[in-house]
C-alpha cells in the first residue's frame, strides 16, 4: 500500500477528519521520489513546503531550471536542482502535473 494510503487509513482509524489525497499518475519517477520527503505524499505539500501536485509542468520545469541556475533564491532547492538533467526536470515536472 502506498505511504499516502497508509496515512489515510491511520487518520480514519484514529477518528481524525480525513483530507482528500492526491491521485498519482503511476509511480513517481526516480528523480521525483526525493521530492516526496519534503513536499509530502504525492507532492501535496507539507506546512510551509509548497504543493507540487497538479501544478502546470512548464511552470514546475521553469522553477527547477531557475533553482539550478541560482536565479531563484532557496535554502536547499538550488543545490538539489543542480543534480537534475534536462530529461529529469521534464520527467519530474510532468509527473507532478499529472497528480490530481
Amino acid at each position: 500500500m502506498p505511504p499516502s494510503r497508509l496515512l489515510a487509513a491511520a487518520v480514519l482509524a484514529a477518528g481524525l477528519p480525513a483530507m482528500p489525497l492526491a491521485q498519482a499518475a503511476g509511480p513517481a519517477p526516480l528523480a521525483a521520489q526525493g521530492c516526496l520527503g519534503c513536499h509530502g505524499p504525492d507532492g501535496t505539500g507539507m506546512g510551509a513546503i509548497p504543493r507540487l501536485a497538479g501544478r502546470e509542468a512548464p511552470e514546475l520545469a521553469a522553477i527547477l531550471r531557475d533553482y539550478r541556475a541560482d536565479r531563484r533564491p532557496a535554502t536547499i532547492m538550488n543545490r538539489i536542482a543542480r543534480g537534475y538533467t534536462e530529461a529529469e526536470i521534464d520527467s519530474v515536472s510532468a509527473w507532478f502535473a499529472a497528480v490530481r
